[in-house]
């Protein structure tokens, strides 16, 4: 089965000192083992980056170069299923944004739900459940402990 990751499992895979490292790193390692793919959006990559070179959130912030060649290991690995978004993603997402009553914090994440759901993933991994349980269109997958 295909699982779509949210930002936050990925910053958690990758940053060692986040307080949730061991179980997103046990949960990815589970599904592998498992045979399961792992469904990656270009937007899910620009915003690790931008969530990993932060100072403002993260402790001990990746370099530049790091973050870049980190997201470009998650787009080259075998077990990653590239989406994309296109115009019945937008479409989806608008009309998501209008039939939940969704605010501005809540973009990215509707966005990425839409492009996961055009690509016919219906598992998200993540930790912000609600932001994407309220669409009715996902199975989530949480790795806090």
């Amino acid at each position: 089965m295909t699982h779509g990751i949210d930002t936050d499992f990925l910053v958690a895979v990758e940053i060692r000192d986040h307080p949730f490292h061991r179980q997103a790193d046990a949960l990815l390692r589970a599904l592998l083992a498992d045979g399961h793919d792992l469904a990656v959006a270009p937007q899910t990559l620009a915003e690790f980056i931008h969530i990993s070179t932060d100072r403002k959130r993260m402790p001990q912030p990746l370099a530049m170069t790091d973050a870049i060649a980190r997201a470009e290991q998650w787009w080259q690995a075998a077990e990653v299923v590239r989406v994309f978004p296109d115009g019945q993603t937008v479409t989806d997402f608008l009309s998501w944004m209008v039939q939940h009553q969704l605010g501005r914090k809540r973009l990215l994440d509707t966005l990425l739900a839409a492009t996961f759901h055009r690509a016919g993933v219906r598992r998200i991994i993540t930790n912000n459940a609600k932001h994407f349980r309220i669409l009715g269109a996902f199975e989530i997958v949480t790795y806090r402990g």
